[in-house]
């Protein structure tokens, strides 16, 4: 029932600052974000990566509201991108990018200039040995995110893609993207989406998340199982042998802070296992949307309210 408040809280001006001004919120914030700054994000890196766990990091920050601040998103991935390749992690550490931030919802030209930020950042992750995801926003960015997909595939056909299996959209697009090269994470999806595109109920999601594993994992293509969902993980481990796939011809993501006992048992278990790791100072939009996902996660955070006993 809270999920819906809480996802429009997440673009919310006025909860932000109140959120943000509560004295309990930045250690339960340091929960799933690795530092505000790039240093600490790096030392979570140099430790995940140590303990045989592969990562993906995302500066923090979307809809950006002008070109210099999309610059400036596109000039922290540069430098994450160059602290990889000092570290020699650009084979166990990968970035996630929004396109928001990078200008795509700019009412003039944000599309290109989105294009050509991210473009940049994709060059220079190939000069490090690594590769860029497209995170998927809201319904009315996926044309473009996919159109810039595949204009970055050709000459990076490394970059990976997000598909958000609310969406009745999804099924289509995986058909089109299971394909020999094509990474894609599938997840079951984070935006308040109105009824005409996306579903609504849980079961629904769930059903439309297996349904599309089952599309990718038939493909040719690395899918990327974004789930803590007990039953999902089961579901891909169970697809992956039907289909003869070979440990390291897909893998599983699942977000820095969350089960993390479950990532070490898969990756133990000789399955790949990445962790999400998101940084920056623009936290919130992220932190709201992780406590409308899961109870357990919102529970945490109420609970720090309360006087210690």
């Amino acid at each position: 029932m809270l999920g819906p408040v809480l996802l429009a809280a997440s673009r919310s001006d006025r909860m932000r600052r109140v959120v943000a001004a509560a004295p309990v919120t930045r250690p339960v914030v340091n929960r799933f974000i690795a530092g505000d700054e790039l240093r600490p994000a790096m030392d979570t890196v140099r430790s995940l990566t140590a303990s045989g766990l592969d990562v993906t990091l995302d500066h923090l920050g979307e809809d950006v509201t002008d070109r210099a601040t999309a610059q400036a998103t596109r000039d922290a991935y540069l430098r994450l991108l160059e602290a990889l390749r000092n570290d020699g992690l650009g084979s166990r550490a990968e970035v996630s990018v929004k396109l928001s931030a990078f200008g795509q919802t700019l009412p003039d030209g944000g599309h290109d200039i989105a294009l050509a930020n991210v473009r940049r950042v994709a060059e220079l992750a190939a000069e490090v040995g690594t590769t860029v995801t497209l995170d998927m926003e809201d319904h009315t960015t996926v044309d473009s995110t996919l159109a810039i997909l595949h204009e970055l595939r050709r000459e990076h056909p490394g970059t990976g893609a997000v598909l958000q299996s609310y969406l009745f959209r999804t099924e289509d697009d995986a058909r089109a993207l299971a394909v020999a090269g094509s990474r894609v994470r599938l997840v079951k999806g984070a935006y308040k989406e109105p009824a005409e595109v996306a579903f609504q109920a849980k079961a629904d999601v769930d059903k439309a998340y297996v349904r599309a594993l089952r599309i990718l994992f038939a493909g040719d293509g690395y899918p990327m199982v974004g789930s803590h969902d007990p039953r999902m993980i089961a579901i891909a481990q169970d697809l992956a042998a039907r289909n003869h796939r070979l440990a390291g011809s897909y893998e599983f993501q699942m977000l820095y802070g969350i089960r993390a006992a479950e990532q070490r048992r898969l990756a133990d278990e000789g399955e790949r296992m990445r962790i999400y790791v998101p940084y920056g100072a623009d936290w919130y939009g992220y932190f709201m949307r992780r406590l409308a996902e899961r109870p357990a996660n919102l529970a945490f955070f109420l609970r720090s309210f309360l006087p210690a006993r």
